[in-house]
């Protein structure tokens, strides 16, 4: 079955200060990259603009009303210490969140095993009600709520291999025992939560902070007896992945020492997870990842795996 892609132009005029770390020109090093032969058989799809109300799966409507209060008529406008919004910006946070909801129906509608969203603004730091870390609303958290309403999903299972941590993520299913959220991520950095004992109400968030400068053997030890043994406890019927690529060594924003190779390979460990339990259901969504040319080799590499099954 194919892979799936989904795009639009309109993730492009998410507009940012000059200097900004994420800036438009990271889709372009990605699209550059899926120019390669390899990628001739992905399925790429326009992402559509989703219905306001999917926010309000993982969102207040107040949050909602602050962030359409905060996007300017023209220029740039600073929703928070680093998050900016512009003209299009509600338009592209929509439509990712879009991208997503597709996928989900695609993948159970049986017309792919598995999905990427390439996709800007990120979504993992958005809390319930709280714009931060360039991100706006959540979008593998409104994905995995679409998955149990729509389709009935009722173990959802999300890793987050961004460096930094899914603070927002971990918020809106704090108390939720249906959903299992797994991280990765640099500690200490931004934005300062991910301990590992912080496990939820239900005990349903595993964290597996590292240290600056771990290697790919400390973050594949983490990765397998924290993250994978979690999940393939959990045992879910569906699994998203916040897929950010800062952990690379060349990013600029952290300082662990991953290579793309690793990217591959925890892709590839939990294709064999949900191939157990989960009906080979994926869907990741791009989240950071800065520096332009390790961004694409690791994203190619994600997605190259994705598609080869």
């Amino acid at each position: 079955m194919a892979t799936h892609l989904y795009e639009n132009p309109v993730f492009l005029e998410h507009e940012v200060p000059e200097g900004h770390p994420e800036r438009p020109d990271r889709l372009k090093a990605l699209n550059l990259a899926l120019e390669h032969p390899n990628f001739a058989e992905l399925k790429r799809i326009e992402a559509l603009r989703c219905d306001e109300d999917l926010v309000l799966l993982a969102h207040t409507e107040e949050h909602l009303r602050s962030i359409k209060r905060a996007i300017p008529d023209d220029d740039i406008n600073q929703i928070e210490a680093d998050t900016y919004a512009s003209p299009m910006s509600l338009e592209a946070a929509l439509t990712g969140i879009g991208g997503a909801v597709q996928a989900v129906d695609a993948i159970f509608a049986g017309e792919a095993d598995n999905a990427f969203i390439a996709a800007r603004p990120p979504g993992h730091h958005a809390e319930k009600d709280k714009a931060m870390g360039f991100c706006f609303f959540n979008t593998v958290a409104i994905a995995a709520r679409h998955a149990q309403r729509a389709h009935g999903a009722e173990r959802v299972a999300i890793v987050d291999w961004d460096v930094h941590h899914g603070n927002g993520t971990q918020d809106i299913f704090w108390d939720d025992p249906s959903v299992l959220f797994c991280s990765t991520h640099q500690m200490p950095l931004y934005p300062g939560t991910g301990t590992k004992d912080e496990t939820g109400v239900r005990h349903n968030i595993v964290n597996a902070p590292l240290p600056p400068n771990s290697s790919s053997e400390h973050f594949r030890d983490a990765f397998r007896t924290r993250v994978l043994a979690a999940i393939e406890n959990f045992r879910p019927d569906f699994i998203l992945i916040s897929a950010g690529f800062d952990a690379h060594h060349r990013d600029p924003l952290a300082q662990l020492n991953l290579v793309a190779e690793d990217f591959d390979w925890a892709t590839g460990r939990l294709m064999d997870v949900a191939g157990k339990s989960a009906g080979n259901r994926i869907v990741s969504s791009l989240e950071g990842g800065y520096d332009l040319q390790g961004l694409a080799e690791s994203a190619g590499l994600h997605i190259l795996r994705l598609m080869r099954g």
